[in-house]
């Protein structure tokens, strides 16, 4: 039997919903018996092949025009899509952002920060990606098709919603998989 093909991507995020599937610990080699990995942001291949994968999985929020651009074409290159993560699912804490104008975000940034030479100035160019005035979750711009909250999820409810992936079924994420602790 063909292997399932995995491919992940991170959008607005702080890396730690990518470091929890790595949590899952021995089971990665499991995993890959029945999975072929595409691309990941961990890995040299970063973009899903033109060919489609079977699941895509996102992190983090939509907050610029290059990330919004990602998701749909994660979602165009995969079969079934998984928001991962409450950046993911609900825009997370990157949403505290949307309480502010982007030009203020931006000062504040590049040339208000305490580290920062003074003279500086935010940089401009079509080579950076356009902040976003408000900040999305991944199915605000796109159509999910499973969303795993958490902050970042417990590698168990990870390992649980691929695994019945790969059995065939959608999964239930249930209270006890969704515990911290």
């Amino acid at each position: 039997m063909a292997k399932v093909t995995l491919c992940t991507d991170w959008l607005d995020v702080c890396s730690g919903c990518h470091m929890s599937l790595l949590d899952i610990d021995e089971l990665i080699v499991e995993l890959v018996q029945h999975v072929q990995i595409l691309s990941t942001p961990i890995t040299d291949l970063k973009h899903p092949p033109e060919e489609g994968c079977d699941v895509g999985i996102l992190t983090g929020a939509v907050s610029n025009d290059h990330q919004e651009h990602v998701a749909k074409q994660m979602r165009e290159r995969c079969r079934i899509l998984i928001a991962l993560g409450d950046c993911a699912v609900t825009g997370g804490i990157c949403t505290m952002r949307n309480f502010f104008d982007v030009e203020d975000v931006l000062r504040r940034a590049y040339v208000e920060t305490e580290s920062t030479i003074p003279g500086q100035s935010v940089p401009r160019s079509n080579e950076i990606a356009k902040l976003y005035p408000q900040v999305k979750a991944v199915d605000q711009v796109v159509k999910v098709d499973l969303h795993v909250p958490g902050c970042p999820p417990p590698a168990k409810a990870i390992w649980y919603a691929i695994t019945e992936l790969l059995a065939g079924r959608i999964p239930v994420l249930t209270d006890d998989l969704l515990t911290y602790d």
